[in-house]
């Protein structure tokens, strides 16, 4: 295994298989050999309680995008997309402050002004245009629990390829009142759609990339959780400390196997045997 610190960022270079060993984990989503991958933690906005995690998996002009959040609505659907700019703008997460009319609720059009337009519209089938993003029977909904589970590989334009780390995930979806349903009794109407309640509409959580690369190896797969304080959202990059922990973890598993191998008396002397 080999650790390279690039500025704020560690690569690890290591088989898949030898980075779960070494961190004990499952990695039950790994990138497909020679993919970039990167890890976001989602946090909550409006105080919605949503938090999550997701995964942005690039090879060539494939992307795949997992997603698994907790504090959804349950039994609703949550329209999510890519938003911020592929022309080198600088967006972010809103927080709080960026409600200004103060009537309590950060609406997507106010939230607007931090997080950019939709770049890709993280539909469950169909086009994934902006166009889109308001084709609620096309996104994913969550389960009784308020749970939601996301994977999806599309072709993006190079402009993505190249951008990615400019990019940034927002789900939507509310309960402002707490009645389990979104309904216009909770915020009113979205201004994005009177047809549809603002519930419906308004940011619940959002997770930047901020280039977190990790090359091929997305360490820590897909956890639901560990989603930072509302306004503060990050994504998960892996201390210089932390990586030579791996590479010394991983040292640690080979120099057991030998010790093993060397104090076990049937290996020993099966090994000798084949010598």
């Amino acid at each position: 295994m080999i650790a390279k610190r690039t500025g704020r960022l560690v690569v690890l270079t290591a088989g898949p298989a030898a980075v779960c060993l070494a961190l004990g984990l499952s990695c039950p989503a790994l990138a497909a050999e020679g993919a970039k991958a990167y890890q976001i933690d989602l946090a909550q906005l409006n105080d919605s309680g949503s938090r999550g995690t997701a995964m942005l998996s690039i090879k060539g002009n494939q992307l795949t995008v997992q997603i698994k959040s907790e504090g959804m609505v349950p039994g609703q659907p949550s329209a999510q997309h890519l938003h911020g700019s592929t022309k080198g703008h600088d967006f972010k997460c809103p927080d709080a402050t960026d409600d200004t009319n103060r009537d309590g609720v950060l609406s997507n059009t106010e939230a607007t002004v931090d997080y950019g337009d939709i770049n890709i519209s993280l539909t469950t089938s169909g086009d994934t245009k902006a166009a889109s993003g308001l084709a609620v029977e096309r996104m994913p909904v969550a389960d009784k629990q308020g749970k939601l589970s996301y994977k999806r590989t599309i072709t993006v334009a190079q402009d993505v390829v190249d951008h990615i780390k400019d990019l940034h995930i927002v789900q939507h979806g509310i309960d402002r009142n707490g009645n389990g349903t979104y309904d216009v009794q909770g915020a009113g109407k979205s201004e994005l759609d009177p047809k549809l309640p603002q519930e419906a509409t308004a940011p619940t959580n959002c997770g930047m990339v901020m280039g977190a690369s990790v090359g091929s190896i997305p360490v820590g797969g897909i956890e639901t959780g560990g989603g930072t304080p509302q306004g503060a959202p990050q994504s998960a990059t892996i201390p210089a400390g932390a990586a030579l922990a791996v590479s010394a973890a991983a040292a640690g598993v080979v120099f057991l196997a030998r010790r093993r191998i060397a104090s076990n008396p049937v290996v020993a002397q099966t090994k000798g045997a084949a010598a």
